[in-house]
């Protein structure tokens, strides 16, 4: 974004800041401190499999500016946690305990509008990942492909556009909107 000098003289005199999300990293401009400042994406993770939630984990953890805040088991602490951390990013398992993602994913829209949700789930049933995409969710990765498409569906999602994994798509599977 370019700005004129006349323009950028007036928001001098106010108090902004101005928010950009570039592969995973999270920059601000602050006029308060005329400066740069790079933070991590906040993730929550929403997986009741813990063995799984550690390989998401180890493998969004090499990445530079993701890091993971929390964790939730069930449908009812996503909610819960992602309503007191507001994180940038959530992924959301569709099979969860006490409350399915999909229900799950409906009620995060109401308490963190802002926050994007990313769906990991091992069900690859069409139905399933509109019903997902209807919900709220702006991305949907198949467990089998977590290891290749994770970190690049958590960037594209970030970045404001829509994702499907690659196991998904050979099945005919896409979201286009």
């Amino acid at each position: 974004m370019w700005l004129s000098n006349d323009r950028v003289s007036s928001l001098c005199h106010h108090s902004y800041t101005v928010k950009f999300v570039i592969e995973g990293k999270t920059s601000l401009l602050n006029s308060d401190h005329q400066h740069l400042e790079t933070a991590s994406v906040c993730i929550l993770l929403v997986e009741d499999f813990e063995p799984f939630r550690r390989l998401v984990s180890s493998l969004l953890e090499r990445q530079v500016g993701f890091k993971i805040i929390g964790e939730a088991a069930d449908g009812r602490e996503g909610i819960q946690r992602a309503a007191e951390s507001k994180p940038d990013l959530i992924l959301l398992d569709l099979d969860l305990p006490l409350m399915d993602g999909i229900e799950v994913a409906r009620q995060i829209r109401n308490c963190c509008p802002a926050s994007t949700i990313l769906f990991l789930s091992g069900n690859g049933d069409p139905d399933l990942v509109h019903a997902a995409f209807n919900a709220g969710g702006h991305g949907y990765v198949h467990k089998f492909d977590a290891v290749t498409d994770l970190v690049r569906g958590a960037k594209a999602v970030l970045s404001g556009k829509r994702f499907v994994s690659c196991r998904l798509k050979e099945r005919g599977v896409n979201w286009d909107r």
